[in-house]
C-alpha cells in the first residue's frame, strides 16, 4: 500500500484483531414443596409458563461520527484500495528493491533517523495542543541531543537515555478536541485516514521542516518522494503473505486502522 511503512505500517499484525464474545443464557427450573391432607408430601405438576419476549425497542438512529466503521464511501475506497496496492507492487516496491541495492540497510536507517529528527516539530506542537507537557519535553529534549550527541539526527542518541518519542498528531489533537472522526476515505498514493485525520495531516505537513525549509515546493516534494522509498526500503515486507491469509484485506486494515487511532487519542 503506498504510504503505509511509516509508522503504522510496522503494525500489521493489529490490523487483524477483532473479537466476538457471546454471553449464554442460563435456563433454571425451580420445584415447590407440597402437603396433602394427611400431612405426605403430594406431588405437584408444574408447567413452566415461557417467558414473554420483551417488545423490541424502538430502535435509535445510529450515529455515524461515532461508529468505529463509518465507511459511506466504501465503493471508491475499495477501489482506491486496489489501486494503491498495485501501485505498491508494480511501482513503489520494485523502486524501494532496487534502492536497497544501492543503499545498505545501515544507511537506510539513517537517513530514517534524518528524516524522523526533523519531524519533530509537528509532535512537540501537537503534544502542547493536547496539553502532554511530558511529551513535549520529550521531543525538545530528543531534538536536541539527536543534533548534537547524534551528529544532526543521523543516530538516535536519546532513546540510550530511555527518552522516546510521541506519537502525536494533528488529528489526533482534534480528536481530543471532541472533533468527530467523520468517514473513512482512501485516496492515490496515501495511507487510510479519516476526513479528521486528513485535515490533520494537512496541518502537520504545514508544521512539518520538510515543507518549508526546502527552496522551493518541488525541492520538498523530492524529499518526501525520498523519505516514502526510504522508509518502503526499511519495510519490504510488508503485508509479505497477508493477502493469502486475510479473506478480507480491505476490511482488516480498515478496521485495524480505526480501531488504532481511537486507541491513540485515549491515551
Amino acid at each position: 500500500m503506498i504510504g503505509a511503512p511509516n509508522g503504522a505500517e510496522s503494525e500489521s499484525a493489529d490490523l487483524l484483531a477483532a473479537d466476538a464474545e457471546l454471553d449464554p443464557g442460563d435456563a433454571a427450573l425451580s420445584f415447590g414443596p407440597g402437603a396433602g391432607g394427611d400431612g405426605a408430601p403430594a406431588l405437584i405438576a408444574q408447567t413452566e409458563r415461557a417467558p414473554e419476549k420483551p417488545e423490541p425497542a424502538p430502535a435509535e438512529k445510529a450515529d455515524p461520527e461515532s461508529d468505529e466503521e463509518y465507511d459511506p464511501f466504501e465503493k471508491f475506497n475499495e477501489r482506491m484500495f486496489d489501486v494503491n496496492r498495485q501501485l505498491d507492487r508494480f511501482v513503489l516496491k520494485p523502486i524501494a528493491q532496487v534502492y536497497r541495492v544501492i543503499v545498505p540497510e545501515p544507511f537506510e536507517v539513517l537517513i530514517a533517523n534524518v528524516f524522523d529528527n526533523a519531524a519533530f516539530v509537528p509532535r512537540a506542537g501537537n503534544s502542547l495542543l493536547q496539553a502532554k507537557w511530558g511529551g513535549a519535553a520529550r521531543e525538545i529534549g530528543r531534538f536536541l541531543i539527536n543534533s548534537t550527541l547524534g551528529i544532526g539526527g543521523l543516530f538516535d542518541a536519546a532513546k540510550y537515555w530511555g527518552i522516546e518519542k510521541s506519537r502525536e498528531d494533528f488529528g489526533q489533537t482534534l480528536g481530543v478536541w471532541g472533533v468527530p472522526p467523520g468517514p473513512y476515505l482512501v485516496l492515490p498514493l496515501m495511507e487510510p485516514m479519516t476526513i479528521r485525520d486528513g485535515i490533520g495531516r494537512g496541518v502537520d505537513a504545514a508544521m512539518s521542516p520538510l515543507t518549508w525549509v526546502g527552496p522551493t515546493w518541488w525541492m520538498s516534494l523530492i524529499m518526501r518522494g525520498a523519505e516514502m522509498i526510504n522508509d518502503r526500503a526499511l519495510n519490504i515486507e510488508l503485508f509479505q503473505g497477508l493477502e493469502e491469509s486475510v479473506v478480507d484485506l480491505y476490511s482488516a486494515v480498515r478496521n485495524g486502522y480505526l480501531r488504532r487511532r481511537e486507541q491513540m487519542i485515549k491515551e
